[in-house]
C-alpha cells in the first residue's frame, strides 16, 4: 500500500480521532476522497496482521466499479494487486450495507490468472 501521508490532503482526523481514539499515519486512516465523478467516497485503510485492506462506502449505495478502482489507483502502488473477496456464506459479516473492501497480502503475491485470460 502507499505511504498514506501522501493521501493527507483526504485525510479526516475529526473522523480518527472519534472512531479510533487516535490519529492515523503512514499505514491506517479515515479519508474523504473525491470520486471519479467527485462524488465523495468514504475511505478507511489499515495495514497490519500481514494485509492491507481498505474499505470504500457512499451513504445510499455501494461503489461502483469504476469507483473502486479509483480508490484502488490512489491507495496501492502502480505495481501492486489488489482484490475484493467473496468468502463463504458461513463467513460473511456486513457492518455496513454500502461498503465494499480491497485486500492485498503482504507477504505473498496474489495467485492471477495468465494475463491472456484477464480482460
Amino acid at each position: 500500500m502507499r505511504n498514506l501521508t501522501l493521501l493527507e490532503v483526504h485525510r479526516r482526523r475529526a473522523w480518527e480521532r472519534a472512531h479510533y481514539g487516535v490519529e492515523g499515519d503512514e499505514t491506517c486512516g479515515m479519508f474523504n476522497v473525491p470520486g471519479p465523478k467527485e462524488r465523495a467516497l468514504r475511505v478507511i485503510a489499515s495495514s497490519g496482521k500481514g494485509w492491507d485492506h481498505v474499505s470504500v462506502s457512499l451513504p445510499d449505495r455501494c461503489p461502483t466499479w469504476e469507483e473502486m478502482d479509483h480508490v484502488k489507483r490512489l491507495f496501492f502502488k502502480d505495481e501492486e494487486t489488489a482484490m475484493q473477496l467473496h468468502v463463504p456464506t458461513s463467513e460473511h459479516i456486513s457492518h455496513h450495507p454500502n461498503c465494499l473492501h480491497l485486500w492485498r497480502p503482504q507477504e505473498q503475491p496474489i495467485p492471477r490468472p495468465p494475463s491472456i485470460m484477464v480482460a
